[in-house]
């Protein structure tokens, strides 16, 4: 029996991928640079995790020197913005898999190394759906040295929730971050979100556009 589901991203619980775009190409065009960042382009950007790494990387591909804190900064500002507007679905199954895992005592991790910020955001964004207290653990960028996919993160979700790997599953939506999983011998399912379609999951146990209970037992087999 599996003590813990470990939702490992933003995008494992709402899609939000498309508002992360606008916002990074809000945040460019404030700080008079001439990038826009097309659907096909943010997909490809996706492969690796951590909104900094992407503006460095661009940065660097381009040849020009930026303030990626600055960016990224006014990035999440203009995230938090746009979702404090909305309320936002849960993903297909995310529901009946958290009400299942409270039902049976299953301890729930948000294995996220996303900003605080976009963490609120994404909570205020979900109203009553679910809430902080569904969680027994929130991570996010300022517990970890290194970013996903290094496996630091769920270590210390391990460890903060005192489970073994073999205690855990982990559902990832990037294939990059699904990796992370891996590394820390916690097995994974792969929820591919809009973005990350073409992803190679290979290593994950299922695949699957839509979480259902069967999922979890399919994922420990």
């Amino acid at each position: 029996m599996i003590k813990a589901v470990l939702f490992g991203s933003i995008g494992t619980l709402v899609e939000t991928s498309e508002l992360q775009r606008r916002a990074f190409n809000q945040a460019f065009l404030e700080a008079g640079l001439v990038w826009s960042w097309d659907f096909e382009s943010y997909r490809s950007l996706l492969t690796k995790p951590g909104g900094r790494e992407r503006i460095q990387d661009f940065a660097n591909h381009c040849g020009v020197d930026v303030d990626v804190s600055k960016l990224h900064r006014r990035k999440t500002e203009i995230f938090a913005k746009m979702m404090n507007r909305e309320t936002l679905p849960l993903r297909q199954g995310v529901s009946s898999v958290i009400s299942y895992a409270k039902h049976h005592n299953l301890k729930l991790g948000f294995v996220t190394t996303t900003s605080e910020t976009n963490v609120d955001a994404v909570f205020c964004a979900l109203g009553d759906q679910i809430s902080r207290a569904d969680f027994n653990f929130i991570g996010d960028d300022i517990i970890i040295s290194n970013p996903k996919p290094s496996p630091d993160i769920y270590q210390i979700a391990m460890s903060k929730l005192h489970l073994d790997a073999q205690d855990c599953v982990a559902i990832e939506d990037t294939a990059s971050s699904m990796k992370a999983a891996l590394s820390a011998n916690i097995r994974c399912i792969a929820f591919p979100g809009a973005f990350a379609q073409g992803n190679d999951f290979n290593g994950a146990s299922v695949v699957t556009s839509e979480l259902s209970l069967v999922h979890l037992q399919d994922s420990r087999e």
